[in-house]
């Protein structure tokens, strides 16, 4: 049985098979449902706002290229506190996407050649299957990792009461009290 993928709440399907020459613009603007969707995927209290402006263009030979942003305004609870932490992402979108049969995506190791990964370069190209692709789905995969999974009000502090020095623990006090410390 084939698994398969619950569908993202702003999921946006392309067609690629004649993409127009210079790219085909998407523009997802999520309404209410989705926006709480996302907030429930995503672990946030709310999704005020979320648009993702998107261009697929053709690749290489069969490949395909996103490219664009997403920008969204989320409230998270502050890890310290728990109180809503107000947070603005704009993070970019750039996407590579090869046919599952294509030779340039398995040409590094059927030719027996190696592949260079730059860390912080851009990554490899991921791929596809069929005529479409969900580009929604792709940049709600941006918009998760541009959540700041540590949020914090600001001036919250993870200070045990605000004490300058860390309390003792029941060891320690005994220890002390047997070398007769005070």
């Amino acid at each position: 049985m084939k698994h398969i993928d619950p569908q993202s709440p702003v999921s946006f399907r392309a067609n690629i098979a004649r993409l127009p020459h210079k790219g085909l613009p998407v523009v997802i603007e999520a309404d209410a449902a989705q926006r709480a969707a996302l907030a429930e995927e995503h672990g946030l209290l709310s999704v005020e706002a979320y648009r993702a402006e998107l261009l697929v263009t053709s690749w290489k030979r069969n490949g395909v290229k996103v490219s664009g942003r997403v920008e969204a305004d989320i409230t998270q609870a502050c890890i310290v506190t728990l109180e809503p932490v107000e947070a603005h992402i704009d993070e970019p979108v750039e996407a590579l996407l090869l046919p599952e049969d294509s030779k340039l995506g398995r040409q590094g190791f059927d030719a027996g050649g190696e592949i260079l990964l730059d860390a912080d370069g851009p990554d490899g190209p991921e791929t596809f299957s069929g005529d479409t692709i969900d580009v929604g789905a792709l940049a709600e995969q941006f918009f998760g990792l541009a959540i700041d999974p540590y949020p914090r009000k600001q001036g919250a502090s993870l200070d045990a009461g605000g004490e300058t020095e860390p309390a003792e623990n029941e060891f320690q006090q005994k220890l002390r009290s047997l070398l007769g410390k005070s």
